[in-house]
Order: C-alpha cells, then sequence, then structure tokens
C-alpha cells in the first residue's frame, strides 16, 4: 500500500485512561487507485489507519462472520442495563441448536465484536447446552454470572434466515413464535419445520434495532501496525533512496503501514518522534522483561532494528537488508528478525564478542552512496559490517550503549593474553584490566616490562603483523618504544582500544555517568 498524505489538521492529542492517544487524517494509496482520505489513530502500541465509512446499522458489529468449521470462545461482561444484549432461538425441543438471533447495538454481546447472528451456542462456561430445551438455555444464560465464557460456532445458511425474520419483528412481536423450515432445509436439520419461541437475554427490556436504521458513518480500522519492535524508515526498501517528505511503519510481523506522506516538513518531524518514542519505549520495556533472566553482566544494553549494506555479485550497487542488533554482556548479535523469548537470543544470525570488535561510525566524506547515520562492525578475521539507522539520535544511542557494554566486557574479560615476538623472542603480552601491559618471556616467564594503561602515549603498525607501543616512564618522562610482532595482529588491536576505551571511562565518572543516562 502507497499513501500519498495531506496533512489536514495538525496532529490531535488525547488522553484516554492515562493512555496518549493522537491522530490526523492524511490521504491513501495504492500507487494506482486515486488517493483516498483515511486517519492516523496512533496509541503507545498500535499505529492504525482508518477509513471513514458509511455502514448500515445490522444486528451485529461484524459484517464478517468467522468459518463454519471452528468453534470459538468468546468472553462478554454483562452489562447492568441489558443483561448480555443478544437473543436466541431454537433449543432440543425443536430439533435445533441454541442460535443467537439478534445482537444489540453497544450492549455485551455488540461490544465484544466477536459474536454473530448465526452463531450456535454450544457452551456456556464450559457447560454444553446443546441438548437444553430454549426455556432451559434462557435460564442458563441469565444465571451464568456477570463474566460469561460462551462457546460458539458459526452457521452461516442460518443467518439469512434470521435477519430475514428480524426485519419482519416489531418492537412488540419479539416474543411471537416464527417458522423456520427454510432455515431447517438450509442446515439439513432433519425436522420438515418447527416453530421457535425467542427470548431477549437481558435483566431489563432489551431494545431491538431495524434493518431499517438510517445509515451510520464511523471510523473503521484499516490496517494496524503493531509497534512493538517495530521500525521507522523514510528510505525506499532496500535502496538508499530517501523518500521526499514520507515514512513507513514495519512491524516485526511484516504488516506494513504503506507509504505515508506529509507535504508539512514540521507534521511530518512530529509523527517521526512520536512514532520512533513509542517503539523505543516499547522496545526498551520487552529488554527489561529480557533482562530479568539474566546476570548483571549478561545483561542486554541496547536492542532495536538496523540495516545492513550487501553487495552481490549479481548487482553493481549496494543494497540494505533489515537486521536486528542485539548488546548483550560482551557480545553483539544480528539476528534477521526480533527474538520472541530469551531462548530465542541464542539463535543469533552472527555473535561477536564486543572486545574483539571495532566500532566506528562513518564520516559522511566516507559513506559509501547516499544512505546516512551509518557506522562499521568489524571483528578481527572477518569482513566488516556495513550499517546505518534512520537518525542521528539513534546512532548515538547505539554509541553509546556500545561504550557500555565495552566496559562490562572488559571487566568481565579481566585480562586477555596474546602471543608475540619481541626482539626476535618468544613471548606473551598480557592486557590487564587492573594492572596494564606487561611483557612475560622465556621459560620461567620472566616480566620483562610493564606499563599502565595511562603511559601509554601512541602506537603505530603496518596493518599486518608488526605493531610499536610508544610508552612515557614516570620517573624520566622519556618515551620508550616497544616493538612487538603478533600473527593475530588486528585482533590485538581491537581487543588493546577495548581495554583503554573501558579504562578512560573507570577513571572519568562524568563520561561513566553520561552513558548510564544515555542508555
Amino acid at each position: 500500500m502507497k499513501i500519498n498524505a495531506k496533512m489536514a489538521t495538525p496532529i490531535e492529542e488525547k488522553l484516554d485512561q492515562n493512555l496518549r492517544i493522537r491522530t490526523g487524517m492524511v490521504t491513501v494509496s495504492d500507487g494506482k487507485s486515486k488517493p483516498e482520505s483515511v486517519r492516523i489513530h496512533l496509541t503507545m502500541e498500535l499505529l492504525i489507519l482508518q477509513k471513514y465509512e458509511v455502514c448500515t446499522p445490522t444486528n451485529s458489529v461484524n459484517s464478517n462472520p468467522p468459518s463454519e468449521s471452528k468453534e470459538r470462545m468468546v468472553q462478554i461482561t454483562r452489562q447492568r442495563v441489558g443483561g448480555l444484549g443478544l437473543s436466541i432461538k431454537g433449543g432440543a425441543e425443536h430439533k435445533l441448536p441454541i442460535l443467537i438471533s439478534r445482537i444489540y447495538k453497544d450492549q455485551a454481546a455488540d461490544v465484544s465484536g466477536k459474536l454473530f447472528v448465526g452463531d450456535a451456542i454450544i457452551k456456556v462456561n464450559g457447560e454444553y447446552i446443546t441438548a437444553c430445551p430454549h426455556d432451559e438455555a434462557v435460564n442458563i444464560l441469565r444465571n451464568a454470572g456477570d463474566i460469561v465464557v460462551l462457546t460458539v460456532k458459526h452457521y452461516k445458511a442460518a443467518t439469512p434466515f434470521l435477519q430475514k425474520q428480524l426485519s419482519k419483528e416489531t418492537p412488540t412481536d419479539s416474543d411471537n413464535d416464527t417458522t423456520c423450515a427454510e432455515l431447517k432445509a438450509d442446515e439439513g436439520f432433519q425436522a420438515a419445520s418447527a416453530s421457535i419461541s425467542s427470548d431477549t437475554l437481558s435483566r431489563s427490556t432489551s431494545r431491538p434495532i431495524s434493518l431499517c436504521s438510517e445509515p451510520e458513518r464511523k471510523w473503521v480500522d484499516a490496517v494496524t501496525v503493531p509497534l512493538m519492535m517495530a521500525y521507522v524508515t523514510r528510505y525506499i526498501y532496500g535502496t538508499d533512496k530517501l523518500r521526499s517528505n514520507a515514512f513507513e511503519v514495519r512491524a516485526m510481523n511484516g504488516t506494513s503501514s504503506g507509504i505515508i506522506h506529509c507535504d508539512d516538513l514540521a507534521i511530518l518531524s512530529q509523527w517521526l518522534k512520536i512514532i520512533t518514542d513509542n517503539i523505543f519505549g516499547l522496545t526498551h520495556l520487552q529488554m527489561k522483561l529480557f533482562n530479568r533472566n539474566f546476570a548483571v553482566g549478561e545483561r542486554i544494553e541496547y536492542m532495536g532494528w538496523v540495516n545492513e549494506g550487501l553487495i552481490s555479485s549479481t548487482i553493481t550497487w549496494q543494497s540494505y537488508k533489515p537486521r536486528f542488533l542485539i548488546l548483550k554482556g560482551t557480545e553483539v548479535m544480528l539476528f534477521e528478525s526480533p527474538p520472541m523469548n530469551v531462548a530465542a537470543i541464542s539463535k543469533a544470525l552472527l555473535t561477536y564478542k564486543v572486545y574483539q570488535t571495532m566500532f566506528r561510525i562513518v564520516k559522511e566524506s566516507e559513506t559509501v552512496d547516499s544512505r546516512q547515520h551509518c557506522y562499521l562492525l568489524q571483528c578481527a578475521g572477518h569482513e566488516p559490517r556495513y550499517l546505518s539507522v534512520e537518525t542521528r539520535q539513534e546512532l548515538l544511542r547505539i554509541e553509546n550503549s556500545w561504550n557500555t557494554a565495552i566496559v562490562t566486557s572488559v571487566i568481565k574479560l579481566g585480562r586477555k593474553t596474546f602471543t608475540v615476538s619481541h626482539h626476535g623472542k618468544s613471548g606473551a603480552l598480557t592486557l590487564d584490566w587492573q594492572n596494564g601491559f606487561s611483557l612475560i618471556e622465556g621459560a620461567d616467564s620472566h616480566v620483562s616490562w610493564h606499563y599502565k594503561f595511562s603511559q601509554l602515549r601512541g602506537s603505530s603498525d603496518d596493518g599486518k603483523s608488526k605493531l610499536k607501543l610508544h610508552f612515557q616512564d614516570h620517573e624520566t618522562r622519556a618515551i620508550e618504544t616497544k616493538e612487538l610482532e603478533c600473527s593475530t595482529l588486528q585482533s590485538l588491536l581491537f581487543c588493546m582500544h577495548a581495554f583503554l576505551t573501558a579504562k578512560v571511562a573507570s577513571v572519568d565518572p562524568a563520561f561513566l555517568s553520561s552513558i548510564q543516562q544515555a542508555t
């Protein structure tokens, strides 16, 4: 669905039982037909596109009854005035099921939206009533309590007959007997004909609805997009092409809002902020629920949608695919779709250790195409992953969460040792969270030198195996250079960067506090 939207009015806001709701007018098109006016109805959990339709009042709020083959359980709450808000026909004495023959507007059955004329009531609160006479069924329903669970099954062929009989009735003849031979013939019931009495299941008089009432106009839901772990994009799907004054909301279940276009940039920005804030709030809530299952060092710091740039041998440009990113404990994970439960978190498309992975925001001058807000994730020994998000705010949120994850992973790791060569001799370079750099050589594990992280003044490498570390002596203030060779140079560099980042955070309370507040 393609939506070319023009905001007819500013975004309206109201509070409904402490839930913030916003609405606004747009126009909708599938890209082929003439645009039609719809309304965006936004709650904390749902984005709903509604159409303004003419509705002929019937005895059911929903004109699309379910399949005949399935039994359904429907819970309704009895109203003080109007009771259950439905009437029945049939009964065992007529060799007919107990059929719902009328549903009264704005009363309990109608409000549920899940009951239909032509539904046969099989159970009431779990008890079968299929063998009950009509009057007994009425009494059971009247005494079923305030919360009533009905097990029903729809009989499509019964509906036209019941509606036909309803149209013939007047408010004073709803208790009269009628003939149901036509109903029996349609349904294949064995009795040729029988008379059926009806009873309004109310504690007081219910008012029937005439089928010839004046038509109504009301907003009808056309598209509903759940916002839990949904994402908003302004890009044409899979490309770097930014839509002009437009955006799309895609749900975790694949539902799409279509393309929502706003001529007014201020209105567009407002919708984007409101919707993304709702999505972030819901996703953050889900993250907190997940974290109840994890120890402190294993908790999730961030999760949300990103887009990964992919280069294929069959195309000459870079396409993009949505991924779901999670920063959890010492790991960064990418998923094709959000995990639905704790067990699914272990089934990532790929998993890297944070302390062995470099996170780098791509400068505008370095981007490979027109995509904005891009960054690289590169794990030692793997090709870099080129990712992007929709807004600068989201990019900064990921960066802050990454720094927090770095601190968590380094503290948990404690120390990391790499096999190196120093002046032609084999040794082991250890990065220690508490003690800094140390080189151990020889069979007796002799410590050749040791420096604090704060003494490192710089480093350089040849991109292959050689590394120079420049340390400053505390006493002489002289710079001492240590030359090493390491077959896993990239892994060493990434890990060293992680330890240094974590150390900076640990000695700068303001920096650490800003990270915690941002996440």
